[in-house]
């Protein structure tokens, strides 16, 4: 997929090189290129000029799913977009927005979509489903079925962010926008342990696997234990751990009050749904709400 050089350094991959990969080595020969591999969440955390602006041309930008979310013109610079099947295939392709999102992408300098599954109910998508993009694919079925958390579903950027890892490219792999956190554009979908991937992202990030982009802030922990060197680590821990359920044994009370407080809103709100006639009742299939980090 990509030709050398005279110095026998990869070059960059055509537009278009998507088309028709399926295996994780086909993925890699294309990666390989590039000095960083800019992973985009689609969160309001995400400044797309200033956050192009700090990498070289050499760097592929990943974007997942709706991305005018997060951009409002054409990205100039190598991209890849991610489209993740649900069980319905992509939602971009049975919501009608394959022309919208791909807009975004001048044809010079974009590699195509990476349609990709993660478990056995989702569906990937027929190359033609996206409406002539170069496409291609990527089964990742049980990729982190030995460490997420069981019942919960791992969001497509923390998957991809560890099989990228797995890859060992040369390129630095970058997280921007990858803060988990809600706002009125995006909800934290429960399906996925949003926990769980801070956790995992923050401490892959101190081993150097990964890079988040601006930075790991400072641990104040770690403050408290060298402040109290005389205090066994665990002790430490426990401690924490007991501010914290105390906090969250608090925040459950105030909640309580706030749905006893909402039991009438509530019953009127049930009453006037059971008004609506049928056909405004139903809602597509799949899964509900936006996800954060595709």
């Amino acid at each position: 997929m990509t030709s050398e050089t005279a110095t026998d350094k990869p070059a960059f991959p055509a537009a278009g090189a998507a088309a028709g990969l399926t295996t994780a080595e086909d993925w890699r020969s294309i990666l390989t290129a590039f000095s960083h591999i800019v992973l985009v969440a689609n969160s309001d955390t995400v400044d797309i000029g200033s956050l192009q602006a700090q990498y070289p041309p050499t760097a592929l930008f990943v974007f997942f799913n709706k991305v005018y979310k997060v951009l409002d013109r054409p990205f100039l610079g190598h991209s890849l977009l991610v489209s993740r099947g649900q069980p319905r295939g992509a939602n971009i392709v049975y919501r009608g927005e394959v022309g919208e999102v791909v807009k975004f992408f001048p044809k010079d300098y974009f590699l195509g979509i990476m349609n990709i599954r993660l478990g056995l109910e989702e569906k990937l998508n027929p190359a033609a489903d996206f409406q002539g993009a170069p496409t291609g694919h990527l089964d990742l079925v049980g990729f982190c079925g030995d460490l997420y958390t069981e019942a919960k579903t791992p969001t497509s950027g923390f998957a991809l962010a560890l099989w990228l890892s797995d890859l060992k490219l040369p390129g630095a792999i970058v997280l921007a926008g990858f803060s988990a956190k809600r706002s009125e554009k995006w909800r934290v979908v429960s399906v996925h342990d949003w926990s769980f991937e801070q956790t995992f992202l923050r401490l892959f990030a101190r081993l150097g696997k990964i890079t988040i982009h601006g930075g790991v802030s400072a641990n104040a922990y770690t403050r408290l234990a060298e402040r109290f060197s005389e205090i066994p680590p665990a002790e430490i821990s426990l401690a924490v751990a007991e501010v914290l359920s105390e906090r969250l044994g608090n925040t459950d009370a105030e909640v309580d009050k706030l749905i006893s407080l909402t039991n009438v809103i509530r019953s009127t709100d049930n009453f006037l749904r059971r008004l609506r006639p049928k056909f405004l009742k139903r809602k597509p299939k799949g899964t509900p709400g936006e996800q954060k980090e595709g």
